[in-house]
């Protein structure tokens, strides 16, 4: 509870109960705000998504609509209030959550000037990641960190394989395109290619095909390729994840170091005695 007095000059009680309120999830009023958020940030977002539904939208649009600015409306009052409570509100703006709740509710106001813009509004649901604070979750973020880092570290792997790919791609659809031709709907390399990339993707739309059998030959080898690739940047992660884990073997429970020496048995920098993970 401290962080708040530190945010909040002490003078103005009503806005430290007001981040109470907003900020935090401690307190009673605290855990229930966020939860009516949560769930008015899923239903907005489910609005949207009727929105899009053409046989509901013409039967239900101006509903839809309304409903859709009566949650901007709500949630255009709820960023002014956090905005008000915190001492340095551009910090706020600025910061991640911030710029996800500006975001949230754009959109809708953008849609007078721009039909259609309103369906951006769907971005509402990653302020649904503060479910995470509400639901006592925050522990699993470490996980996430742990993707993160593989991913990070395994980068020019990743770029090399995504690089070989494109090559693989852009060799197979001019392949096609000479073995196939205009008249089995190849109509330019580009559009090989792009067959290439959804064959050899596994996905398979099905908008275009060989015709002939030079062409499902090759088809045939191109998903078989396809099948092998998917493997490498999943191996590639795994062993970058399972790398970061074994860094991080020992740690800490009083100051949470990490980056241990194997044969530590204290910690370097408080000197409490370590733990396995």
């Amino acid at each position: 509870m401290n962080r708040v007095f530190d945010n909040i000059p002490v003078k103005e009680n009503w806005r430290k109960k007001l981040y109470i309120i907003i900020f935090e999830a401690e307190t009673r009023l605290g855990k229930l705000f966020d939860v009516i958020l949560i769930a008015a940030i899923s239903l907005s977002v489910l609005v949207v998504m009727l929105d899009s539904m053409a046989e509901i939208r013409a039967e239900y649009g101006y509903a839809l609509r309304i409903t859709e600015w009566v949650f901007t409306v709500l949630f255009s009052v709820e960023f002014v209030l956090r905005l008000i409570c915190v001492r340095q509100p551009s910090k706020y703006f600025f910061s991640f959550y911030g710029m996800i709740d500006f975001l949230a509710i754009l959109p809708t106001y953008l849609s007078l000037f721009l039909p259609g813009t309103h369906y951006l509004t769907a971005i509402r649901v990653l302020r649904i990641l503060r479910v995470f604070r509400v639901l006592k979750l925050v522990q699993y973020m470490k996980e996430a960190n742990y993707l993160s880092s593989a991913l990070i570290a395994s980068r020019r792997k990743i770029s090399v394989f995504l690089f070989a790919v494109i090559m693989i791609a852009i060799f197979a659809g001019s392949l096609i395109y000479v073995v196939e031709g205009q008249e089995n709907g190849f109509t330019s390399i580009p559009t090989s290619i792009y067959w290439a990339i959804v064959t050899l993707s596994t996905v398979g739309f099905g908008d275009l095909a060989p015709q002939t059998g030079l062409g499902k030959f090759i088809a045939t080898l191109i998903m078989i390729l396809g099948y092998g690739i998917i493997a490498v940047p999943t191996g590639i992660v795994s062993y970058e994840m399972a790398r970061v884990k074994d860094e991080e073997l020992k740690y800490c429970p009083k100051c949470h170091a990490t980056h241990h020496d194997d044969d530590a048995a204290f910690c370097k920098k408080c000197g409490t005695n370590l733990i396995k993970k």
